[in-house]
């Protein structure tokens, strides 16, 4: 059996400042991808930082979409 599959997705773009999460303009996020692991989405988002290294108001995010879809997975118990 597979292991449990643990979506990733992985997103970024230009900031309106370098210490901030909100982008410039949410309708250009870059969304670079969704990902079976972390170690996947890890590996597209040090890509995705790689070439927008010189740009300090460009930002890449991981988001763990799995606790998204399963809150419970945590071992948080909810409502």
């Amino acid at each position: 059996m597979p292991d449990k599959q643990l979506l990733h997705l992985v997103f970024g773009g230009e900031l309106v400042r370098p210490d901030s999460d909100q982008f410039v303009d949410p309708t250009k996020v870059h969304i670079v991808g969704i990902f079976p692991n972390y170690d996947e989405a890890y590996k597209a988002w040090r890509g995705a930082t790689g070439m927008t290294i010189d740009d300090a108001h460009t930002r890449y995010f991981i988001v763990h979409l799995h606790r998204l879809l399963d809150p419970s997975a945590d071992g948080h118990k909810h409502g």
